[in-house]
């Protein structure tokens, strides 16, 4: 019989020196059973080894107590390593039993009983667990006082498991310690999946049913003693101090931009940050400042004012960032596609965690600060006006109630901060890299939302809403209504077209529109418009992605809105139905249109380019901020027809509806405007490293394109470049542009996306990224003539 060898290699146990799964028809259950098994004997290898150097210092300590000089009195020792050695020796004697029984593997073999016996013997854990509290605190102060001890407990060393490479790590007792809490919750999902691929009929179901329930009756009655939730804290007046909301919030502190994790309890809000820890150590808080809720004021406008103004972070660098992370989740999903290196993967891991976190600190720039009536401000920056907005909400209905000013002694504050790890509800920092594989990676593409109407309102305003959706971790704002003056119902009809990366919510705001620069909301002075009401809706796949309009209703502090959308993913936008009718421009091929107008350049894309230059080259957002879709809907009709009145009507539309349209145009072609057929070779072009080379392929590939085609290329992309020029004021860089239209003028036939990806996500992450490099290459490149193109004869070597 070979060496049994419990390694975990990605997908499979590799047991017996196998990774396939034998017979996988006949016993798939049984089979199941051997590979969950296998793998628990190789976790519970290392438990006992962790074990093992838990109790290595124990012998020496012991018999130095008895001497002139002892390290630990024996009281101490007794209290450290209370149940180690019984703990041990249940789990030594668990694991000499089952391992013969994996390695010589008969699907009859029975081992429920072993299981049985496990579980019948957690009292030992339940002692070990009251006693847990008092074992830390005693560690921590025997290594405070005592040299010798403190090097003992940050070094233990633990061997490796028999077949690995590693012969020993480093651990701290303190991480030792915590593994027999970890160990239980272990061992009742090993029970759970053991039980899922158990025969009903097997003599061992009905004793690992036994095991499971000792298990989970055990889990749930350490974990009413232990529940942080059930450990509240007393507030002054003797009520208990309850978390009512937490989250990660960007403090400007000494004018940098700060990560913080920000607490709102009952009577107090505290800010603390992570302290840094060494490797296995538990997580704590540190507090950087806190105010009692009594004390707690919004500042008045002339406040706000006077505080320091936070310089924005330059687009491009955050369009730069959000580039890197998706070519890295691309990377990440090639490497287990191809089951690459589990240590390559954790690697790219890690980089995008860096850009991921980059981002959520420098992407927001919504000011709210606040205001201790003793002294200082604070000022937060959050993506959106809906968050601000709850957490004032929230500190607000608090101080509805007879609170009371107090101040923390260090020892209750010490207390309180660290209560924080236990309480929170929002454990991670939001950025993608922190998901499991198995959630929802959000939807890729477009949205579209109608938004028709709102009633509920008292009396007439100026009513207008906001669009926001999350990408990258924090929301962003996407569109927004026209305001509809003086109204109770407001009816807008505006049909919204809103990009999606990654998103798995909308969020609609309704404001007030406050024309009189006079009246300051006193509770909202950043921004005059008032916050009538909000709501978010979950962008559920199955709901959204049908091909009809989906309509909903969101209600907001008794306001209704009314709203309709559908939703096209990636690989469906990817489809291009040409036009029927040959008199039109848009669906047309672009040398039919510029045949029937003699022209070299459509007649549509020299307007809109020349209506966005006179009007529009300084517009915040020009290209990235939506259109009206009605707007856009008509241009297209008065251009389809080629109607009279076109000038006229560019001449009042709004600008952004304009630059939709010419979007609109490009997306429609029948074929990208770098063609179908040149696709491949532009991806292979851009990838190349040599300067020489790459100049080479993407000049040649301009060359092939027909002629209508590249001059209407190149045209663009000096109107793009011009731009570009304005980018102080306008916002819009090289790279932003790049973003939003090379997607757009370079895209894969449908044939060449169902051959190489299987999902929209992949679309995204593995295409988009190289087709915003292609269009950016050009864009950077000194300008191209075609006749100067057309001229030069350095070929390529290789025929496209």
């Amino acid at each position: 019989m070979p060496h049994l060898s419990c390694r975990y290699n990605g997908k499979h146990w590799l047991v017996g020196g196998h990774s396939k799964l034998n017979g996988v028809e006949a016993g798939k259950g049984l089979e199941m059973r051997k590979l969950v098994l296998s793998g628990f004997l190789a976790s519970e290898e290392i438990y006992i080894n962790q074990l093992e150097a838990l109790l290595l210092p124990m012998k020496p300590l012991k018999a130095t107590a008895t001497t002139s000089q002892p390290v630990l009195t024996i009281q101490q020792i007794e209290t450290i390593f209370y149940k180690i050695q019984d703990i041990y020796e249940i789990h030594k004697e668990f694991y000499d039993n089952l391992c013969p029984k994996v390695q010589q593997w008969d699907s009859q073999v029975t081992m429920g009983h072993l299981f049985q016996k496990l579980a019948s013997q957690l009292g030992v854990y339940k002692a070990f667990v009251d006693n847990y509290k008092v074992a830390l605190e005693t560690a921590e102060k025997c290594s405070q006082s005592n040299n010798q001890f403190q090097k003992i407990s940050e070094e233990l060393k633990v061997k490796g498991p028999k077949d690995s490479r590693d012969s020993h790590t480093s651990v701290t007792m303190e991480a030792l310690l915590y593994k027999p809490i970890d160990r239980v919750t272990r061992s009742t999902l090993v029970l759970h999946d053991l039980l899922k691929h158990t025969p009903v009929d097997h003599p061992d179901y009905p004793l690992l049913q036994d095991a499971l329930r000792i298990s989970q009756n055990f889990l749930s009655s350490i974990n009413e003693d232990i529940d942080p939730r059930r450990t509240a804290v007393t507030t002054p007046k003797g009520e208990t101090r309850q978390l009512v909301k937490d989250g990660f919030l960007v403090e400007v502190s000494e004018g940098s931009r700060k990560l913080r994790h920000v607490f709102l309890f009952t009577d107090v809000l505290l800010c603390a940050k992570l302290k840094k820890t060494s490797a296995g150590k538990h997580q704590q808080y540190d507090c950087k400042w806190y105010i009692p809720l009594a004390d707690l004021v919004f500042p008045s406008p002339e406040e706000s004012e006077a505080s320091p103004q936070v310089h924005p972070f330059p687009d491009h660098e955050l369009e730069d960032m959000k580039m890197k992370i998706s070519a890295l989740k691309s990377e990440i999903q090639k490497e287990k596609a191809n089951k690459g290196q589990s240590r390559a993967i954790e690697r790219l891991k890690k980089k995008m965690f860096e850009n991921e976190f980059l981002l959520l600190l420098n992407s927001p720039t919504i000011p709210f600060r606040i205001h201790n009536r003793n002294g200082k401000s604070y000022l937060f920056l959050l993506s959106s006006d809906y968050e601000r907005s709850e957490w004032r909400e929230a500190i607000q209905k608090l101080q509805k109630k007879d609170l009371q000013a107090f101040v923390l002694s260090s020892v209750e504050l010490q207390v309180l901060t660290g209560s924080c790890f236990k309480l929170r509800t929002v454990h991670n920092i939001p950025v993608t890299s922190n998901k499991d594989d198995d959630e929802s990676p959000g939807l890729y593409g477009f949205l579209h939302v109608i938004v028709h109407s709102a009633k509920g309102f008292k009396q007439s305003a100026n009513l207008y809403c906001t669009l926001e959706v999350d990408s990258f971790g924090y929301f962003v704002s996407k569109a927004k209504t026209r305001v509809f003056r003086d109204t109770t119902e407001p009816k807008w009809d505006e049909e919204f077209e809103i990009e999606l990366e990654g998103s798995q919510s909308l969020r609609i705001l309704c404001y007030e529109k406050c024309y009189d620069k006079t009246k300051v909301n006193k509770d909202n002075n950043e921004i005059v418009d008032k916050i009538m009401g909000k709501g978010q809706i979950q962008l559920d796949p199955q709901t959204v992605e049908t091909k009809n309009w989906h309509t909903d209703v969101i209600e907001m502090n008794g306001i209704k809105v009314e709203f309709s959308m559908k939703f096209t993913s990636r690989d469906m936008s990817l489809k291009r139905t040409p036009s029927k009718k040959q008199s039109g421009v848009f669906g047309v091929k672009i040398s039919v249109v510029t045949k029937r107008e003699r022209s070299k350049v459509p007649y549509i894309v020299r307007q809109c380019v020349e209506e966005v230059e006179k009007r529009g080259i300084e517009e915040v957002g020009i290209y990235r901020i939506s259109g009206v879709a009605t707007d856009i809907q008509a241009l297209k009709a008065v251009f389809d027809a080629n109607n009279k009145d076109i000038l006229l009507m560019l001449s009042d539309m709004d600008i952004n509806a304009i630059a939709g349209t010419l979007k609109l145009y490009f997306r429609e072609l029948p074929e990208p405007l770098l063609t179908d057929r040149l696709y491949p070779a532009f991806m292979e072009g851009i990838a190349l490293s040599d300067p020489a080379a790459k100049e080479n392929c993407m000049m040649h590939l301009l060359r092939s394109l027909p002629d209508p085609n590249l001059i209407t290329f190149l045209f663009l992309l000096e109107h793009l470049k011009r731009v570009a020029e304005k980018e102080p004021v306008n916002k819009m860089s090289l790279h932003n542009l790049a973003t939003v239209f090379g997607p757009t003028l370079l895209r894969p036939s449908e044939v060449e996306s169902k051959a190489h990806l299987t999902s929209a996500a992949d679309i995204w992450s593995h295409d988009v990224m190289a087709q915003v490099q292609v269009l950016l290459y050009y864009l950077q490149h000194p300008p191209i003539s075609f006749a100067e193109l057309k001229r030069n004869t350095l070929y390529f070597s290789t025929d496209v």
